[in-house]
């Protein structure tokens, strides 16, 4: 394992509480078990808003009020993996996956790890946003940036690692002007509280400061999703081209492995899980080598900010077309020529009608 990471210090008797709802108490990537659905959900909505890790929250905030006996039973799960066995993986109804679901957090991931992690939209995501904390601190002497493994040990390190120094030392400089200019810019109401003025002008300088923060930026992500969703993130990380991803993938499988193991066997399968991550490797090479031929010689051309790309003269009745199917017993075609034949007026009443009185 080439990534680097901030090794979290727990006491003694906090890694006792700990190891009895998180799989890993020293890597970034650990799995929830033995809480509460209602105690795992609240964990994740604070991780947007939040610089603390979720094992450090959960000791901060939930442990007290987590009954020492919570989710503790393990009656039937032998059983239960015997059947996910039968069912999933010697019949292969690939449904029975939908019906176990894990709380996985996967901390200390770039901004490119985690549009790869989220990129399927098969599950639930919370990730740490950069709109609501500062990002100019140095956790373990470093900034809360992820170098690439690639380039670990060669002289684009030293070059990386100066862009991350500019970067950042830039956003932390900037810090307390930009929030000066939005004391100006919005002064504090007699009926705001202190605490809630506070983090109003801080959100105002974190949104607007972002921007300089790099691709390389760690962020926590919270996922809930199905053992289905996890093994297609997982064949489609061993997949991406950055180490960081594919890395990433195997923290992840070790981890899952230990809550739900009998969703996960087909990953490792030479002729399933190892050939539909050969697949999409060798399918994306294949398309970069036939993009390289078919545009060979095209050079970019200048455009304006904004371009409309692509418009359909007829979207419009194509959306009244939709809207009327649900509601007749007549077919595709013949709704398009009904809405092709209305006046603008009608197909308005129609869309009026499928919207509806949008409230809040």
């Amino acid at each position: 394992m080439s990534l680097w990471f901030v090794r979290e210090e727990f006491t003694d008797e906090e890694r006792e509480v700990l190891s009895r709802y998180f799989t890993n108490l020293d890597g970034p990537v650990f799995a929830l078990v033995n809480l509460p659905e209602v105690v795992k959900g609240a964990l994740f909505a604070r991780y947007s808003r939040t610089p603390k890790s979720i094992r450090r929250l959960f000791l901060d905030e939930f442990a007290e009020e987590v009954a020492e006996e919570a989710g503790t039973a393990t009656v039937g799960i032998e059983r239960a993996e015997k059947l996910y066995d039968r069912v999933f993986y010697e019949y292969g109804d690939d449904s029975v996956a939908q019906l176990g679901g894990v709380h996985l957090a996967c901390e200390q991931a770039s901004q490119l790890l985690t549009k790869s992690l989220e990129w399927g939209r098969l599950a639930a995501y919370l990730e740490q946003s950069t709109r609501y904390m500062r990002y100019d601190d140095k956790p373990g002497g470093r900034w809360r940036a992820a170098i690439p493994p690639e380039i670990v040990g060669t002289d684009l390190e030293s070059r990386f690692e100066a862009f991350l120094d500019r970067s950042f030392d830039t956003y932390g400089r900037l810090f307390e002007p930009m929030q000066a200019f939005y004391r100006n810019l919005f002064p504090k109401d007699p009926s705001d509280s202190d605490p809630v003025y506070r983090s109003t002008i801080t959100a105002k300088t974190c949104d607007t400061l972002r921007g300089l923060l790099p691709a390389a930026t760690r962020s926590n992500v919270g996922v809930y999703a199905t053992g289905q969703a996890y093994e297609q993130m997982i064949l489609r990380l061993r997949a991406h081209p950055l180490d960081e991803v594919r890395e990433y993938s195997e923290l992840i499988l070790a981890e899952l492995r230990k809550v739900i193991p009998a969703f996960l066997k087909r990953v490792d399968v030479q002729d399933r899980g190892v050939a539909w991550t050969e697949y999409l490797r060798e399918t994306r090479e294949r398309v970069r080598e036939a993009a390289g031929k078919a545009l060979l010689g095209v050079g970019a051309e200048g455009r304006e900010e904004v371009t409309l790309a692509d418009f359909d003269p007829e979207g419009e009745v194509k959306v009244v077309a939709a809207a009327l199917y649900a509601a007749s017993d007549l077919a595709d075609d013949q709704l398009l020529e009904v809405a092709r034949g209305m006046t603008g007026g009608e197909r308005a009443d129609v869309l009026r009608a499928y919207v509806g009185e949008r409230g809040n």
